[in-house]
This record gives C-alpha cells, structure tokens and sequence, in this order.
C-alpha cells in the first residue's frame, strides 16, 4: 500500500481517536476522503467571510486565528495546537467564517469536505457530543479572552499570553523555554497592545526574573508570578 494511504490512514485514526471510535468503515471513509495540505508560515487557510467547505484538523505545527479589519492591526484572538480540530464553529452555524486562520509556523492540515462530515456525524452520536463539548469549551475560554483583552492591564495581558502560549505549545527540553519562535508583533497582537508596549512590558518581566528572552523564544522562570500578575489583572 502507498505510503501517502497509510499516513492518511493514521491521521483519520487519530482523528476518530477524539470521540473514541474505532470503526474502521468511519476511518476508511475518512481516509478516503481526506485531503492534507501543508502551509508555509504566515500563509492563509482560510479568511474570514468566506464560506466553510471541509472540517478541518491540524496535523502538525501551529495556526492563529486572527480577527481582520482592524485598525493598524490584526489581532491574534486564538491560537491552535496539533491534533486539535478549527474553524468548526462557522462549519456548525452554518455560517461564514469570522475570522481568518493562518500558520503560526509550517503546518500540515487535514480537511474532509463538509457532506463526509455530515454523514459522518448522523451515523454517531459520540462526534455530536464530541463537538458539543468542544464548542462549550470554545466560548469559555473565548470569553475569558474577552475578559484578558478588555479588562486587564498590560501586565496582566502579557502574562496571560505567556500562559496560553505555553499551555498550548509545550515547551522544549529544558521544560522551561516555550516551543513557539514568536516575533514582538504577534506578541503584541495577541496581547492587544502596541508592539512597543509589548517590548517593553517583556522586558520588565525579564528585569524581574520571571522570564528570560531567548531571541524569538520565551524562556518562563517564575510561572507562579505570572499567574498571580494575571489573577490580579
């Protein structure tokens, strides 16, 4: 068998692994109907109003969802880690997309059109709950973002970045240094503030011990700090 039907093969036994299937007529019909493309960082998957036509999983490496349209700025309102599916909420609401989504770093994505989806989903009830519980999770933490972004001072903005960042990607070997090559600006997007602020408010934290900058990386010394910066807002 080609080496390309067996890598579509795992990815679709990962993916039924997220409601606990293992039925191999669902994970053929999703292999067989799988298309994976891979994305240059910073290139476009998908942009907002434009219709949904595929559910969409990432594979490997790293996407953020971004929020067009806004003045001097594109802010950065979610981040994606692998083997987590995105986008479904237009493809549930039946609804264009409201936001744009596009690699953080190189990434491979694994899409089925939204009909195998469909079908999918009327023969299994574990993937409607599945979904449901997902999508609840989606607006709570959305909400809490909301919260981060409007309420919260700088500080406590910038470390609820440093936390999601490394709750989402992990670190290196070192436990400590985020695994994610980030620039100032998408610091800054993500943060919802000026680039300048963001230099500045990281290196403030430096200053304090709390993290250390490794070029692009973040390197969390004091995680205990930064929750308590962010719990204090």
């Amino acid at each position: 068998m080609p080496s390309h039907i067996l890598y579509k093969e795992d990815v679709a036994r990962d993916i039924a692994g997220h409601w606990n299937s293992n039925d191999d007529v669902e994970i053929k019909t999703i292999a067989e109907n799988m298309s994976i493309r891979r994305f240059k960082k910073n290139e476009l998957i998908y942009h907002e109003k434009q219709m949904p036509s595929r559910m969409l999983y990432l594979v490997s490496g790293k996407v953020k969802v971004v929020k067009e349209g806004s003045v001097g700025r594109t802010p950065i309102v979610n981040t994606i880690k692998d083997k987590h599916f995105f986008g479904f909420r237009a493809f549930f609401a039946k609804d264009c997309y409201s936001t744009s989504a596009m690699a953080f770093e190189d990434a491979t994505v694994a899409s089925v059109p939204i009909e195998i989806a469909m079908q999918l989903i009327s023969k299994n009830n574990n993937i409607t709950n599945y979904f449901a519980r997902e999508l609840a999770l989606l607006l709570g933490s959305s909400g809490e973002r909301i919260v981060s972004l409007t309420q919260k001072h700088i500080r406590g903005r910038l470390a609820d970045t440093i936390l999601i960042l490394k709750d989402n990607y992990g670190t290196l070997s070192d436990e400590r240094t985020i695994n994610i090559s980030m620039s100032r600006d998408d610091l800054a997007s993500m943060s919802n503030m000026s680039t300048s602020n963001a230099i500045r408010t990281l290196s403030a934290f430096a200053q304090e011990k709390m993290v250390e900058i490794v070029g692009k990386r973040i390197k969390v010394l004091d995680e205990e700090k930064l929750e308590l910066i962010s719990k204090r807002g």
